[in-house]
């Protein structure tokens, strides 16, 4: 440095000409024989002994010169923009404390500005001398790598933001660091506590608070005082108190151990109460606590996985059996204090509670029900088997003589058949829509079957009974029509609005076949139901909103709507047996209406998701219902809204449920193929309730497409049953 200073300085002053200015040219013409006295009206100061080194030697002198003393000097000499000598002295801190060597000003003279705003600049600033501030050389990532493996002193790992720079600590600032970090005072010889300085006032308080005189007891012998020690001289003369403690005696190590009291010794046993509760015993230890338990008892490689990824709350044992050759062998048992623990907090934590059992033996309170062998009779074995429909037998039902079986299938045909199992009668009805339901009028002096398929609901007269009974038959279908044109002469000329039904001849094909009248209705009928006087019916259509139930009077030949508007959708419906009351059947409900009064009277609430069928008792008083959810449920009307017995027997849906007329016998039909025959005592007792057994499960039919046993019926006499499945046959149980 000192070189090239002195060449700069050389080649100054040959550059220097005579017409400068004078004061650069005074500066450049001193030596160092000069004693440098300027002239105080320039502006300088004078130079004292001290500043030798203020101002620059001849360079030819100086040869000799340490290089530290150059660096010692506060400024710099550089060649400025006209060639000529300048010098830069150091930068002063402006600051108070400026003169502290310590304190090291900013090395980036920029301001206050984010780097950011040179990123794509090679410099990061300028200095207080209007130079660029180049940006530091980065090195390689081998060079990143070298410096993170030899750390340099005081390396950090940080980036100086106003530099970028590394940022290096020195050891003061590690040690401030970590005093921080240590939760230590941070300066030296700091008091965080001082002694606390009693600040009181400076005036000197000479008068006394009170100036009252002395008392008299201050200096009176006191009386109370007397009599105290009075006492203790009586108690000493007397024996009471030692004055003087006797003397310690030197005994032995074993005569002065410890003396150890039980504090039990004097305690009497006392009655604990009535209201004590003895603690619960633990149980005995069983077979999988022995040290060499059976070989069932020890689990295996995937038993003890599983046991040991179970958390601890869901395991049922706090432990696994292990096996060992010998008791010797058995190691220490490291949750015994846990356990111990544990039944300590079960001791005193846990409430008692003394249950007073009661000796009852559970199946006194089971009802008593007889056996089905002492119910008997009622059907079990298949007597015979009905063949020739087509598809599936949608409907069967017996006549009201019993001799004679009427059934309906998907083929549209309606056939007849003799107990035997010979067909005796059939008629094709439809050629597109199957026959949904076939019922015979229940009165024994006509023979009039009633058969729905689709719209249509056709009353035929099967030639198959005597020749009186055939003719009144006829008679009450053909009285109608004379009723429908009388009634049609009276009335006015005007226009009438639409029926629900159209009651017509069916044509002269199904005249000859024995069909003799047809009603079609504004929707597909699903059920029809007799009344017990054989006058009217009823059919129900799901799909027909507000047409969905109509009443049909056969002998006039008229239908009507009873209901407006019913609370959802109509599934099957009955008339009550002997009184004016009307059953309706929506999917969950089943609401009981008063003819005469036109009311409703009663709504059951079977609770079932979907109602499939009921019947009525022949009491009036009961009911049954089958719902698609597996369940048959029994209606006591007297008793409550709510079902009595609610029996599950199957695995699928229920189709079909049925009374017997004279017997206590009751059926329901399943779609898994199988028929479950239940005995049903009611008696007229009203504080007895109804006994149900079931007796016998009939393993009908195949099951065909889902679909099982499709409809059941009774004989009117006998205890048989006749069934109707989804497997194109019909068969008799007896």
């Amino acid at each position: 440095m000192a070189r090239s200073a002195s060449k700069r300085i050389r080649s100054s002053d040959t550059e220097v000409s005579d017409d400068d200015d004078g004061h650069l040219e005074g500066i450049l013409s001193q030596s160092e024989d000069e004693e440098g006295d300027f002239d105080e009206s320039d502006g300088e100061p004078e130079l004292d002994d001290g500043s030798s080194h203020d101002l620059p030697k001849d360079p030819d002198d100086d040869d000799d010169d340490d290089d530290d003393e150059l660096e010692d000097w506060p400024y710099k000499i550089v060649t400025d923009a006209n060639g000529g000598v300048r010098y830069e002295y150091e930068e002063i801190d402006p600051v108070y404390d400026s003169d502290d060597s310590d304190a090291q000003g900013p090395v980036n003279t920029i301001g206050n500005i984010p780097l950011s705003f040179y990123d794509s600049y090679p410099h990061i600033g300028y200095d207080i001398n209007g130079k660029k501030i180049m940006r530091p050389a980065t090195g390689e990532a081998l060079d990143a790598l070298l410096d993170s493996i030899e750390l340099p002193k005081g390396w950090t790992g940080l980036t100086d933001p106003e530099t970028g720079k590394p940022l290096n600590l020195s050891q003061d600032e590690l040690e401030l660091l970590r005093k921080l970090q240590m939760n230590e005072v941070p300066e030296e010889g700091y008091d965080p506590y001082p002694e606390m300085v009693p600040y009181f006032t400076s005036i000197e308080e000479k008068m006394p608070l009170s100036a009252a005189p002395e008392p008299k007891r201050r200096f009176v012998p006191s009386r109370h005082e007397a009599k105290r020690v009075a006492q203790l001289v009586r108690a000493i003369k007397e024996g009471k108190i030692l004055p003087y403690k006797p003397a310690e005696g030197t005994d032995s190590v074993e005569e002065q151990a410890e003396t150890y009291y039980d504090i039990w010794a004097n305690e009497e046993p006392q009655d604990r109460g009535v209201m004590h509760i003895p603690a619960p015993k633990l149980a005995p230890p069983g077979y999988d606590l022995s040290y060499n338990p059976p070989p069932e008892y020890l689990p295996t490689r995937e038993e003890k996985q599983a046991w040991e990824d179970q958390d601890p709350e869901s395991r049922e044992k706090e432990y696994l059996p292990q096996k060992y050759d010998a008791l010797r062998r058995v190691p220490g048992y490291d949750e015994f204090v846990k356990e111990r623990f544990e039944r300590c907090l079960d001791l005193y934590l846990a409430p008692r509670v003394r249950k007073n059992r009661l000796n009852i033996d559970p199946n006194s309170l089971l009802p008593k029900l007889p056996r089905p062998e002492e119910l008997k009779p009622f059907p079990s074995l298949c007597q015979t088997i009905f063949r020739g429909h087509e598809g599936r037998v949608r409907t069967v039902a017996f006549s009201p003589d019993g001799e004679w079986i009427a059934s309906g299938g998907d083929d549209g045909t309606v056939r007849v058949w003799a107990l035997n199992g010979h067909e005796e009668w059939s008629t094709k009805l439809s050629s597109e829509e199957p026959v949904q339901i076939v019922r015979w009028r229940p009165v024994k002096d006509t023979f009039i079957l009633a058969a729905a398929a689709g719209e249509d609901l056709f009353f035929a007269c099967p030639p198959l009974a005597s020749d009186a009974i055939e003719k009144a038959s006829r008679d009450v279908l053909d009285a109608g029509f004379g009723y429908a044109a009388g009634g049609a002469q009276q009335k006015s000329a005007t226009v009438k609005k639409e029926g629900p039904a159209k009651w017509a001849r069916p044509g002269s094909k199904l005249e000859n076949a024995g069909v003799l009248l047809k009603a079609t209705v504004r929707s597909v009928i699903k059920t029809v139901a007799w009344h017990r006087r054989g006058d009217f019916l009823c059919t129900v259509s799901p799909t027909g909103q507000r047409s969905s139930v109509a009443i049909h009077t056969l002998s006039k030949h008229l239908s009507q709507i009873p209901f407006r508007r019913l609370p959802g959708l109509a599934q099957t419906a009955h008339f009550h047996p002997s009184r004016p009351l009307f059953f309706v059947a929506t999917q969950r409900m089943i609401r009981c209406y008063d003819l005469q009064r036109q009311e409703l009277v009663k709504v059951v609430q079977p609770g079932a998701r979907w109602i499939s069928s009921f019947d009525i008792h022949p009491g009036g008083d009961n009911l049954i219902v089958g719902s698609y959810d597996r369940r048959l449920l029994w209606h006591d009307m007297d008793l409550s809204s709510r079902p009595y017995k609610t029996m599950r027997f199957h695995v699928e849906a229920i189709r079909a449920v049925k009374y017997h007329r004279s017997l206590p016998l009751f059926a329901d039909a399943s779609d898994d193929g199988s028929l479950q025959i239940f005995h049903g005592k009611v008696v007229s007792d009203l504080m007895e309730n109804a006994t149900i057994v079931p007796v016998k499960m009939l393993k009908a039919h195949r099951v065909v497409n889902k679909l099982g046993v499709m409809d059941v019926d009774w004989h009117p006499k006998h205890p048989w049953c006749i069934s109707a499945g989804a497997d194109g046959t019909c068969r008799l149980w007896a």
